[in-house]
């Protein structure tokens, strides 16, 4: 049985997935920094902190978060500052040289830990879960199956989505070593002003 008006999910979360969010701003600077390689262990952060949320909201915490605006203002200002954060590591970064030869010091585990931290703290990821994600499910019938398809679902075309920033950047990836800051300045400054956009727009 599938879920509720699963074709208009579907449309939903492609949606979601093409717009150029937190997330894919960072596979892009990743890939171009550290190449496709790297960012998989970032898109499996990203996706992993996904179905965590998923999992806390259907059989969990449920309606927690929509009663509780203080928990999504602590996520909310978490994930500024990490953004922040991200915006200045990236900012000070050099640029992958396809001639390079050096051993990357950011660890795959590193790479995990930005994508889930991203994701999770991710105000638009808590709106989309506690609020939209359980509109697609029939809590009277067939609620594991109907869960497995609707994350299994997402969590795919995430993880495809964000792979497939990662090797669009590379295309770029000579042009960009002629021009070697110009990413890292572009994808910081759209951090920045994601993270003001967040915390003008996200009241609870």
């Amino acid at each position: 049985m599938l879920p509720l008006d699963f074709i208009l999910y579907l449309q939903i979360i492609i949606f979601l997935f093409i717009t150029p969010g937190t997330p894919r701003v960072v596979i892009i600077s990743y890939s171009m920094n550290y190449g496709v390689g790297k960012c998989i262990w970032s898109a499996f952060g990203d996706v992993t902190a996904n179905f965590i949320q998923a999992v806390l909201v259907v059989f969990v915490i449920g309606s927690f978060f929509s009663e509780n605006s203080i928990i999504l203002n602590i996520f909310k200002w978490i994930g500024v500052f990490y953004i922040l954060y991200l915006a200045y590591d990236i900012f000070k970064s050099r640029p992958k040289n396809l001639t390079d030869k050096n051993i990357i010091k950011k660890s795959n585990l590193s790479f995990f830990k930005d994508g889930f931290l991203v994701a999770g703290t991710s105000p638009k990821a808590w709106m989309f879960f506690p609020f939209i994600f359980p509109q697609f499910i029939d809590f009277n019938t067939n609620l594991l199956t109907q869960f497995v398809i609707l994350i299994t679902s997402y969590i795919l075309l995430d993880f495809l989505s964000l792979i497939g920033y990662a090797m669009l950047a590379q295309k770029l990836i000579k042009w960009i070593t002629a021009n070697p800051k110009t990413i890292n300045t572009i994808s910081a400054s759209v951090l920045v002003i994601i993270a003001v956009i967040i915390v003008i727009s996200q009241q609870y």
